[in-house]
């Protein structure tokens, strides 16, 4: 697969990992910064109101990606994964504390009632939503600045990420999160039909793609001061080649934006901060970690080709199940229904509401059954039943979303 080693495969598949949790998992921290920065007033209850209802439904599962790398680089590549997560467990933590406080603020936002509650779930939104990107990208410059030594706990707990290029790449991504979350709740104001939302996102994506292009800039001149291993890998590898393609999807995502071109400018958005990804795993190839190359930190042959098989398995579920999820969402197939008077006959949408909720609980019951018979089955055909079972779960599942998609 594209001129790949085995040893080499894993790691390819855990960085298409880390591009779609920085696009996914960015817009939605975005989102949470944009609500920090709504203001009082009618206004800004209405753009924290967007905010949630735009990210509600996918929030969760952009955090699949960031569960698949860590998976994937514990499994395939370990004493890597030790050191880093030793060496960088202050920063690793707190990134999970962000991204608990924003699962917390979803849950508590929908039984919260009154301005004061509301407040103070935006202000645990808002908390969580910078936190999480900002201690992830300092992890990610850590690595990148060769401050995590191989072994256990082997480099400076705080030193590691509290430095000047890792303090730069956290600024950058709380800066790409805001602008990616502006498009993209730009594009789905206008999508509803809300005119005044959808410019005043507007604004604020020209404005926060504007700021993050400048401070890409003088991000470059604090890695070519602090880092200059990885700056001269930047500028002297095909990743520069990268690295331009990424400048070029932002500027060409502010001229989409500026002519409301909005639908085509979430997906240069996206291109132009996957670049970014693509831009550091090009540099820092083939070492992982200071003195530590891929091919020398990666598990032995047997691990790495299940592993493959494991992911390529998986993706045959995920990614139809993220599709269609996130097809739903931007058709507009989680919007609160009409509520049915009660006597009204079961036709035309309200059938298909039974339809679905059958097919809900035959899933459910499936699950069930395939949960029991896998583990508590200790022969083959048990486990051959829960198999089944749990196949039929899956399609029984996506049977009740596509049920619902077609209730529109």
């Amino acid at each position: 697969m594209l001129g790949l080693e085995l040893y080499e495969l894993p790691l390819f598949f855990a960085l298409q990992g880390v591009a779609l949790y920085a696009v996914l998992a960015g817009a939605d921290f975005g989102a949470g910064i944009w609500q920090l920065l709504a203001g009082r007033g009618e206004q800004g209850r209405r753009i924290r109101e967007h905010a949630h209802r735009s990210m509600a439904p996918v929030w969760e599962a952009n955090h699949v990606w960031l569960i698949f790398v860590l998976v994937v680089v514990w499994t395939g590549y370990p004493l890597a994964f030790s050191s880093m997560a030793s060496t960088l467990a202050v920063a690793l933590t707190a990134a999970g504390l962000g991204i608990v406080l924003r699962g917390v603020a979803y849950a508590l936002r929908s039984a919260s009632a009154g301005d004061t509650e509301l407040r103070a779930v935006d202000t645990l939104t808002a908390v969580g939503s910078v936190m999480a990107p900002f201690a992830l990208a300092a992890a990610a410059g850590a690595i990148a600045s060769q401050r995590v030594p191989v072994g256990n706990a082997a480099g400076e707990l705080w030193s590691s990420w509290l430095n000047p290029t890792s303090i730069m790449a956290g600024v950058l991504a709380l800066l790409a999160s805001a602008y990616l979350a502006a498009v993209y709740l730009a594009a789905d104001a206008r999508r509803a039909g809300d005119e005044a939302m959808a410019a005043l996102f507007r604004t604020r994506a020209l404005v926060a793609g504007s700021v993050a292009g400048v401070a890409a800039i003088a991000g470059g001149l604090v890695v070519r001061s602090d880092a200059r291993w990885i700056f001269d890998r930047l500028v002297d590898t095909p990743a520069v080649f990268s690295v331009g393609l990424s400048l070029l999807a932002g500027v060409g995502t502010l001229v989409l934006v500026l002519r409301w071109h909005l639908g085509a400018a979430r997906v240069s958005a996206a291109v132009a901060v996957a670049a970014l990804v693509g831009g550091w795993a090009l540099a820092q190839n083939p070492l992982l970690l200071p003195g530590l190359t891929v091919r020398e930190a990666a598990a032995p042959d047997n691990v790495q080709t299940l592993l493959v098989i494991s992911i390529l398995a998986g993706g045959l579920i995920l990614f139809p199940s993220l599709a269609l999820l996130f097809r739903l969402v931007l058709r507009g197939a989680f919007q609160a229904e009409p509520v049915i008077e009660r006597g009204a006959p079961l036709t035309g949408p309200s059938s298909g509401l039974a339809a679905t909720l059958t097919a809900t609980r035959l899933a459910g019951a499936c699950f069930a059954i395939g949960a029991i018979f896998l583990v508590l089955g200790d022969s083959a055909w048990p486990h051959a039943i829960g198999v089944a079972a749990l196949g039929a779960f899956i399609v029984l599942g996506l049977s009740a979303l596509a049920g619902e998609d077609s209730r529109e």
